[in-house]
């Protein structure tokens, strides 16, 4: 059988070296010059391949439609893409969050593992190629795709063209036009797992660069008065808002909340962010008491540098409303529970989403309704199969899109 694979990302690698193994004659086409250029640049160019959690907790962590994936899930696990690795001679090794890596921390190294064995399969690799069309019968049957101006013939065509998120490596959504063209529905596309912008544009400005670790954050619908989303790790201040993987992943989420535009609009979605979660508020009193007893003939702006960095004192003496100045020793039992309480519910008001650009992926996509769970194959045109980014799913940070990738791509390559 004659098999097309749109797209050379981990999806589209994926399905070409499943494709292969079966048995059949495999054609690789992607638009660039390489491959794998988004794959370069996940984990910070360390690749956080995959996740140690069982593949139940994949599901949990997929905000994105995670029940779709579970026969994908089930084909191909962690387990495998860490013992395809060590096969082609990459060992991986685990760190804090259950989160996979090379050992070698090099993202270079697991796309070399993914090309050595494109090799060894002799699959034909087509690099500057733009797929135009995909070809279909007047029975809704796969008959090729056109690429440059040429027809080529194929029995089965999988399109894994990723997202729309960070152009530059191609995911430019050619794929959903594509899928469009022949009569598939594209759900909106919005941006998933990208920093979020805030209305404290004055204060970013002064907490730019600062980067929490060990923090709670909550984030809530004023208008409910329900928590969205809630997580514990790091989070980066920058000049338009925040960012960092408890927000990124909190974005993910935030994306599809109901009526979320007209929510951020009204100021009705609202960052609280725990400074201090290790220590209860009554633990955390006394924390203050001790240092305010140590320190009590200083001023006030000149108490809080064993609790908070230092970008961040001049944020909560100012919400504090207590004056700068203000000795330690004439601060009253109320002003201390308030500066408890800003340290355990500091405060930002979410204004929106940063640009599809600059997010990591993409939510939305064709419509999981539309594609076959267990084959990845469409189920408007036969012969036609989808993997990756190009789906209507999406993940928290922390490898489970990687895993998303291997897991469809793998499953849309099965022999049919």
């Amino acid at each position: 059988m004659k098999v097309i694979v749109i797209g050379g990302g981990p999806a589209g690698m994926m399905a070409a070296i499943t494709s292969a193994e079966n048995g059949n004659e495999v054609i690789l086409l992607e638009k660039m010059q390489t491959l794998g250029r988004k794959l370069l640049i996940t984990g910070k160019g360390r690749c956080n391949i995959t996740s140690s959690l069982d593949m139940q907790d994949f599901i949990k962590n997929t905000p994105g439609n995670g029940k779709f994936l579970y026969s994908c899930y089930q084909n191909y696990t962690n387990k495998d893409i860490i013992q395809f690795l060590k096969k082609q001679g990459l060992e991986v090794k685990e760190e804090r969050g259950n989160r996979i890596f090379p050992v070698t921390d090099k993202s270079q190294d697991v796309l070399k593992s993914f090309t050595k064995r494109l090799k060894e399969l002799n699959i034909e690799i087509r690099y500057n190629s733009k797929v135009e069309k995909i070809l279909v019968d007047k029975d809704n049957r796969v008959l090729g795709v056109k690429v440059n101006n040429i027809n080529l013939k194929s029995d089965k065509v999988i399109l894994a063209t990723g997202g729309k998120s960070y152009p530059l490596t191609g995911s430019t959504g050619d794929g959903y036009m594509l899928a469009k063209e022949i009569g598939h529905t594209i759900v909106k596309i919005k941006p998933s797992l990208v920093p979020l912008e805030t209305y404290n544009t004055e204060m970013h400005k002064e907490l730019q660069g600062l980067s929490l670790r060990n923090v709670q954050i909550k984030i809530i619908d004023l208008e409910n008065k329900k928590s969205i989303y809630e997580d514990f790790g790091e989070m980066l201040f920058t000049h338009f808002g925040v960012s960092g993987p408890t927000i990124l992943s909190s974005s993910a989420h935030l994306v599809r909340y109901k009526n979320i535009e007209e929510k951020l609009k009204a100021k009705n979605i609202k960052l609280i962010i725990d400074l201090k979660p290790a220590l209860t508020e009554e633990k955390l009193e006394q924390r203050i008491l001790r240092d305010f007893e140590e320190l009590k003939n200083k001023k006030f702006k000149n108490s809080l540098d064993k609790l908070l960095p230092q970008k961040l004192i001049p944020q909560i003496i100012n919400i504090s409303n207590i004056k700068a100045d203000k000795k330690v020793n004439e601060i009253t039992k109320a002003e201390r529970n308030r500066i408890t309480f800003l340290l355990k519910n500091f405060e930002i008001n979410i204004k929106g989403f940063r640009p599809i650009e600059e997010a990591i992926i993409t939510s939305g996509g064709v419509s999981v309704k539309e594609i076959n769970p267990k084959t990845m194959e469409s189920k408007i045109v036969n012969g036609l199969y989808f993997a990756g980014e190009i789906i209507d799913v999406d993940s928290y940070t922390g490898g489970f899109n990687l895993q998303i990738a291997y897991s469809t791509g793998y499953t849309a390559g099965l022999l049919k």
